[in-house]
């Protein structure tokens, strides 16, 4: 007899209008600005001074980018929100931002308190007004800190290669440097090395005070404390750019030297912290899962295959002898479990919002479809994990 059941649809019964709409204006805002670098690049005057700025913004987003792919792992958003993150901070940030700046100039600011204070403020409101919106409209992809560091930062490492493409262009011509002489290829490497190599992750430690305050925003219940906490998100924001900038406009080399070693050890302090939670995310996991097993929502077997990563592979290897239809499954199986875990957690910890209880029978209801295609391994045994 031929097995006639098919794969149900990887459906959200309640996912969020305009889910098409943002998809859609994410390319057309990718396209205008890939298209917005090429035109920045060619203020080098010429075609290889244009090639290396654009290959020297590209060489570090591989690395920053990963980084945080690792921080997003446990708990993954949707590509659409990441990929909406690093445009926004690219393309629409570098569009408001800009005009903002130039406003400051034509109203009689000076070159000097532009780039120490004007810039920051221009440049963080740019940046902070995704995060915001994605408090206000998407709630669901924010529900942590460790959520808002991670939209703030992709946030910024968009704006940071837009905003490098001008500089190594500008370098390449020499007009950022007091000696004519300094300019072409060395000059467009000088600048690499230290926006490129030295400061990755400049702009998103500065915007991280948004994300931030953002995440520690969700859990409040007053909208004055919320708000609240958005405004001194902005000004600490504000004040870590401004450190960065006015050290080097104002101050000169040794001024640069002691903000660079302050902003460096705040770098270290969030990495230790975000890998932290993390950690917290990994093992909140694992408890939820196991709540959820002990209500008799999963069985307790499948607990190991769904919360690390080694288990999950080798559960989805395991799928592959019996076809790519049991690897969709298991997979799909899996990121249902981690979207339920969590979700469930909220929801005992009375910070899912008004429909946590609904999005969390959707979410198991998804998965109860799909248990007939599943093939995980042998039950490990009791104690081993």
């Amino acid at each position: 007899m031929t097995d006639t059941r098919v794969l149900p649809s990887d459906v959200d019964p309640l996912r969020q209008r305009g889910r098409t709409l943002l998809v859609v204006l994410v390319w057309i805002a990718a396209v205008v600005g890939a298209a917005g670098a090429v035109f920045i690049a060619s203020r080098s005057g010429s075609v290889a001074g244009a090639s290396l700025a654009i290959v020297y913004a590209l060489i570090p987003l591989p690395f920053v980018l990963l980084a945080y792919w690792w921080l997003d792992r446990v708990e993954p958003e949707p590509f659409r929100y990441t990929a909406a993150a690093f445009v926004w901070g690219a393309v629409i940030a570098v569009g408001i931002a800009l005009p903002l700046e130039i406003a400051m100039s034509a109203l009689g600011m000076s070159e000097d308190w532009l780039i120490s204070i004007g810039a920051p403020v221009a440049e963080e409101f740019a940046k902070g007004l995704f995060v915001v919106l994605t408090l206000v409209r998407m709630r669901r992809i924010i529900d942590g800190v460790l959520d808002g560091l991670i939209v703030s930062g992709l946030v910024g490492i968009g704006f940071a290669a837009m905003e490098n493409v001008g500089y190594y262009a500008v370098s390449y011509l020499g007009l950022d440097s007091d000696m004519p002489s300094l300019a072409g290829p060395q000059m467009a490497t000088a600048t690499f090395v230290i926006r490129g190599l030295f400061s990755p992750f400049a702009h998103p430690l500065f915007t991280a005070a948004i994300g931030i305050a953002m995440g520690l925003a969700v859990g409040r219940s007053s909208a004055l404390q919320r708000w609240g906490l958005v405004l001194l998100g902005y000004l600490v924001s504000v004040g870590l750019h401004a450190l960065w900038n006015g050290s080097i406009v104002m101050v000169g080399a040794a001024g640069f030297l002691l903000a660079y070693a302050v902003l460096s050890l705040m770098l270290i302090v969030l990495v230790v912290m975000a890998i932290v939670l993390r950690l917290r995310q990994t093992a909140t996991l694992a408890r939820a899962l196991t709540d959820i097993a002990a209500r008799g929502w999963i069985h307790p077997a499948e607990v190991p295959w769904l919360v690390r990563f080694g288990r999950r592979s080798q559960c989805r290897r395991h799928a592959k002898q019996f076809g790519p239809e049991a690897v969709d499954a298991v997979r799909r199986y899996q990121r249902l479990a981690t979207e339920a875990a969590f979700l469930h957690d909220a929801v005992m910890l009375g910070k899912a919002g008004p429909n946590g209880t609904d999005r969390t029978y959707a979410l198991l209801d998804r998965m109860w479809g799909l248990r007939p295609f599943l093939r995980f391994p042998p039950a490990l045994p009791p104690g081993v994990r």
